[in-house]
This record gives C-alpha cells, structure tokens and sequence, in this order.
C-alpha cells in the first residue's frame, strides 16, 4: 500500500482513497515574471472557488525543445528567484522540471516539487540527486517506457530514504508524431506511486510542425474525463492565457479560459467514481 504523504500543503493519499483530486497547472515555461504571477493568480481563483489543492508549475528552462532555436526560458539562477518570489507571494506550492543533477539542490530551494521530464525517467543520478533533497519527486513516465518498468524509478528516488515520489502518464509514442493514452497504465502505475495524468502533452504530436511540437487540444477534456472516471490522484494541465502565442507548447496547452468548465465537469466525474 502506498504511504500517505504530503507535497507542500497538498495531500497525496493512499492509492484506491478518496482524497480529493488536486491540479498541478500552469504555462509550460516562464515567460516572464508578471505572465507567471498572472497564471498563478487567475488558477488560484478558479481552484480556491472550486476547493482543489493545487500546484502551480512553470519551468525555469526548456532543454529538451525540438529546435536549438526554440525559447527555453531565464535559466536556473535567475527562473529560481522567479519562482521563489512567487510562492512566496501566493502561498502555492510551486512546481519545476530538473534536467540535470547538478540543478536539483538549487531548484529545490525554490520550490516544493521537483519533476523529471519523460524522456530522462531512467537517468539514476538526476532521479537520485532529486530524492536527496527530500522535496517530493513528480517523474514523467517516458514514451517508451512500460508502465511496469516504472516501478525501478520509483526504487532510484525512494533509494534515497524520500518516499514522496508520484508518477505522471503523458502518453505514449504510437509511430512517429503521435502518442496515445494506454488507460491501463494509470491503474499499474498506481500500485507503485500516486498517480497524475498530464491532459496536454498526451495530445502533443511531438516534433510535428517544421521543428517544434503540433498538438491536439481538442481532445484534452475528452482524455482527462476517461482518466480521472480510470482513477488517478491528480490532473496536470499546461495552462495559457493566449495559447496561440505562448513560447512553448501552445500547440498542446488548455486555453485558461476552459479550465473552470473542465475542472468543474472531473470533480462530478470524480466523485461519482469513487477510486
């Protein structure tokens, strides 16, 4: 049985509980500092309308776009002091990714979560370092990864004496250009780890669209209520005022126009499915 624990003032429970659902959710990068204190105010209202915990997230650096010359973001030094000054303001448990092991000691001191992007879920000393900063460890499962196979990452960050790792299913590569959601995944991963499903990068057609990501956002609310009626622990939405202009992954993000409606529709699906 997965041990209850808590990120930052947002419950995990136990898997098959009934804890509520709670959001990890805003723009894929930093921006700027007023676009992320804009995201994180206009979330917070919707969630603190709606009484679901909720995480904000916003990466300091991108370093895994498709082009050398996509926007990736401030860097550490300066997208760290971003994000401090945010939490600090708001009170929300804050959200980054790590690419390298290096990074995670700094970012930990900034924010309440790290995560580990998809395509690095197997790297043993990022996922180690990670875990040695006892903030809790948010790892996307890889495209290419067994849900099963997950359960020797979760063994690399709990090495580390921090039980506080969950997993997120972010689709999985189906050809080329294209990902697919395998519903099973989420039930198999859940006897490791809570579990998140990311609702805009499994609509993502990766590397499609002349050197950045395409994506099909279209389809978000139809594979977030399949996954939330599945069961999962929480929701992770990339999040945009403008989606047409954000820097990174507009292509796949939910307008933060829809997020209220969405949201609304999960917690009635959630709470009559009871897992």
């Amino acid at each position: 049985m997965i041990q209850d624990f808590e990120i930052a003032t947002v419950p995990v429970g136990r898997v098959g509980g009934k804890s509520r659902l709670f959001l990890i959710a805003g723009p894929c990068v930093i921006e700027s500092e007023a676009h992320v204190r804009l995201m994180a105010d206009a979330i917070q209202r919707i969630t603190s309308d709606l009484n679901v915990p909720y995480i904000f997230k916003a990466s300091y650096d991108k370093a895994n776009r498709t082009s050398v010359h996509s926007f990736r973001g401030p860097g550490l030094i300066e997208g760290t002091r971003i994000l401090r000054r945010l939490a600090e303001a708001t009170g929300l448990p804050v959200l980054t990714d790590v690419h390298e092991p290096a990074h995670c000691e700094i970012a930990a001191e900034a924010v309440d979560v790290l995560q580990i992007p998809a395509f690095l879920c197997r790297q043993t000393d990022l996922l180690v370092a990670a875990g040695r900063t006892g903030r809790a460890v948010n790892v996307k499962k890889g495209q290419f990864v067994a849900p099963w196979d997950m359960e020797h990452t979760v063994q690399k960050v709990t090495s580390t004496g921090n039980p506080r790792v969950f997993l997120t299913e972010r689709g999985t590569s189906f050809g080329y250009n294209n990902l697919v959601v395998d519903m099973r995944s989420l039930a198999i991963m859940r006897t490791l780890a809570p579990v998140v499903f990311d609702g805009t990068h499994s609509v993502q057609t990766p590397s499609s669209a002349n050197g950045v990501s395409g994506g099909q956002p279209e389809f978000i609310p139809l594979l977030a209520r399949a996954a939330v009626a599945a069961g999962i622990d929480g929701l992770f939405l990339e999040v945009h005022d403008n989606p047409a202009a954000a820097k990174s992954d507009g292509a796949n993000a939910l307008n933060l126009r829809d997020l209220r409606p969405l949201l609304e529709t999960l917690l009635e699906i959630h709470d009559a499915a009871g897992v």
